[in-house]
């Protein structure tokens, strides 16, 4: 997701995407113990993307 879309959710939104992206997250880094994934860079963004929601959800609850 790019820093645009997630400025514009709302709170509720963005913990439900942070709670998917979570998930997503704990997914790919087992598939990848298990047998390497394709493109391991996917759980880099994951985590950068998850750290931006973070962020934003903090910065909308203050």
């Amino acid at each position: 997701m790019k820093n645009a879309e997630i400025k514009n959710l709302s709170a509720g939104d963005l913990q439900n995407k942070l709670t998917e992206a979570k998930a997503e997250y704990t997914k790919l880094r087992l598939a990848h113990r298990i047998s390497p994934i394709e493109n391991p860079i996917q759980i880099r963004d994951l985590r950068k993307t998850i750290a931006r929601l973070n962020t934003e959800l903090k910065a909308k609850q203050q």
